[in-house]
């Protein structure tokens, strides 16, 4: 990450703070969220997981708008009971998925309007909405309302509002999700520079794992309302740990037991690695290492060959990707040609073979 900027506008300067230490518990009859998290100053933590995990919950309980059942939540070390103080008080600033921008209000005082909660007055509340507004690139719109600002000016008025309120804890729910795609390449990378030069913690809620893997530093990956897996964006990349985590990143994932150079499936055949390991562990491979035919292969010499039947076929960027079922479930990416040779269809039988070369097993 590059250096950050030894002062930003609204960010009190002083001796470094402790960051986030909070263990967030919220019952809802039959869901039950149980995460801790903890992030120092400068880190941007993204929450991932797939809908109903309970990454929104536990944005709102860290906002204060849900209250915790039982935990803690702490901010650079001090007052433990936060999670019990009213959600206007805590210096925490919030960026919804739909910006919550007041429409009757310009872009200069949405800004201020944070600072004046917090007791500013309205002199100095627009002088540091004029400050961010500039820092934003958004000088010139500081007289404009929100009906006439596009999808990413309002994303950054509204990541200037939050700002400037100079919070110790920013939170992010969805905040690249209501903008088209051409707009949202040019917002996120805006959103990481400003993400750079924050100096508290940053929280990300997100369900695109590329804005997760370029705007935060470590992912915590949440299921069923626990941590599932938590790492750098390499790391979980590199070695994903369950279904939900392999299909993010693109890999076929199972899980077996090592012996040597083969792990043994729990459930399904062996794979051949090139790692050599003992015990419970995971193999990987991602759908382009898989190569298909018709009959079974005679000259190849890919160590892992299984029968399949092809499940589905949908396009996946430039390539067919097929979903096998059979001796090993499975997906593979092919060209557009090459499924045509092969005259997949949904029930047609195919054999897939990979190299112990390209898959990847680790300890589980």
């Amino acid at each position: 990450m590059p250096e950050k900027p030894e002062q930003t506008p609204g960010t009190p300067s002083g001796p470094a703070a402790e960051g986030l230490d909070a263990h967030l518990v919220v019952d809802r009859g039959a869901f039950r969220l149980d995460i801790a998290l903890t992030a120092a100053p400068g880190d941007v933590v993204a929450l991932l997981g797939p809908n109903g995990a309970g990454k929104t919950t536990a944005l709102r309980a860290l906002a204060g708008l849900t209250p915790l059942t039982d935990g803690r939540l702490r901010l650079d070390g001090t007052d433990p009971h936060l999670h019990r103080t009213p959600p206007a008080s805590r210096p925490v600033g919030v960026v919804f998925q739909d910006y919550l921008l007041f429409p009757h209000l310009t872009a200069l005082d949405n800004v201020a309007f944070g600072p004046r909660c917090r007791g500013a007055g309205k002199a100095a509340a627009r002088a540091l909405a004029a400050e961010w507004l500039e820092r934003m690139g958004l000088a010139e719109h500081a007289g404009t309302r929100p009906r006439h600002l596009s999808g990413g000016q309002a994303q950054r008025v509204a990541l200037a509002r939050a700002l400037a309120t100079q919070p110790r804890l920013l939170l992010l729910d969805e905040p690249l999700a209501a903008l088209d795609a051409r707009t949202r390449l040019e917002v996120r990378a805006q959103l990481r520079r400003h993400l750079d030069a924050f100096e508290a913690v940053a929280v990300l809620v997100t369900h695109d794992p590329l804005d997760a893997m370029v705007l935060a530093d470590r992912l915590v990956v949440v299921e069923h309302g626990l941590v599932v897996q938590e790492g750098t964006p390499a790391d979980i990349a590199r070695h994903p740990r369950t279904d939900y985590v392999a299909r993010l990143v693109g890999l076929n994932l199972y899980r077996g037991r090592a012996e040597g150079h083969t792990v043994r499936l729990d459930a399904g055949p062996a794979v051949s690695t090139t790692e050599h390991l003992s015990g419970p562990a995971f193999v990987a491979f991602p759908p382009g290492a898989v190569t298909l035919y018709r009959h079974r292969p005679t000259g190849s010499s890919a160590r892992n060959v299984w029968q399949c039947a092809v499940a589905g076929l949908e396009t996946h960027g430039d390539q067919i990707r097929a979903e096998l079922t059979g001796e090993l479930p499975l997906a593979a990416d092919l060209t557009t040609v090459a499924a045509a040779e092969l005259d997949l269809r949904p029930g047609a039988p195919v054999w897939a073979a990979v190299k112990a070369a390209q898959t990847h097993a680790y300890p589980a």
